[in-house]
């Protein structure tokens, strides 16, 4: 058990992400950031016929550019209705790819089963951070590789769930999911069960009609959004709005023409340590 399970109640607040996550659809936003699965397959060098495990898959960005390159994929979800997102998904591009209601903090996985676990934007937001790690590091081979694509503290997102923080504040001392979007967490949480990690900042840029367009679209259908604006007065749903579109101008390279609001994340790749 972790310190910080000692402390929380991390079975009640993955309940309420879980229902948070569960809420709206996701997969309208998760099919936007579909070149970011794309790109970390490339970063990992994945090979056809090679064994993957996407966790916490969403709608199954990265599960379905890994199956596009010939490997045998395995994606991860706990919400139920992405799970069927992504099996529409694969079954639109004739893709073989198996999918399944699951943890990331206790993968439906046998130990070492894969030659690369990877994923994006998901498992960052798991409550118990050292739990997940050891996950993924149980899931995949000695020398196989692990590859994820995380928001950083600074970025677009990582400043969005900053000041949803600010109206409905997280459970005091749950550890922010944007730490993974940092080399000091990253190697805490892996520490001596990797052998290398390489690390690169990119940008994935939000592009959409206006800011107000963006707002409309995330408020609708991003899950931990929604659930805040529903949680809140209508004085507060106004004033977070308001805070929200200043933050999406203060992002945009656009001008007046349209919204193009790049978020900094981190692609990463691990090396499971043999031995």
């Amino acid at each position: 058990m972790t310190a910080t399970s000692t402390t929380l109640d991390l079975v009640a607040i993955k309940g309420r992400q879980q229902a948070a996550w569960s809420t709206g659809d996701y997969a309208v936003v998760g099919t936007t950031l579909t070149i970011t699965g794309e790109l970390l397959c490339e970063a990992i060098d994945l090979q056809a016929g090679e064994r993957v495990l996407d966790v916490a898959c969403g709608n199954g960005n990265a599960a379905l550019a890994a199956a596009r390159r010939f490997a045998e994929v395995t994606g991860v979800d706990y919400v139920p209705a992405l799970i069927e997102r992504a099996r529409e998904r694969a079954g639109g591009e004739r893709l073989p790819a198996t999918f399944q209601v699951g943890d990331a903090e206790a993968l439906p996985v046998p130990d070492a089963a894969f030659d690369a676990v990877v994923s994006i934007f998901g498992v960052m937001f798991t409550p118990d951070q050292e739990r997940a790690a050891a996950e993924l590091l149980r899931a995949c081979r000695p020398g196989g590789r692990i590859g994820l694509v995380n928001w950083t503290p600074d970025s677009f997102i990582g400043q969005l769930f900053k000041t949803i923080a600010g109206y409905v504040p997280p459970p005091a001392g749950l550890r922010s999911p944007m730490l993974w979007g940092t080399e000091e967490r990253l190697r805490e949480l892996f520490a001596d069960g990797i052998s290398a990690l390489q690390i690169a900042r990119r940008q994935y840029v939000f592009r959409y009609r206006s800011a107000e367009h963006w707002l409309e679209v995330f408020r609708s259908y991003y899950g931990p959004m929604t659930r805040t604006f529903a949680a809140l007065p209508a004085e507060g749903q106004a004033a977070l709005a308001a805070e929200l579109l200043d933050l999406a101008r203060r992002h945009n390279r656009a001008g007046d023409r349209a919204l193009a609001a790049p978020s900094d994340y981190l692609e990463v790749v691990a090396v499971r340590r043999a031995g």
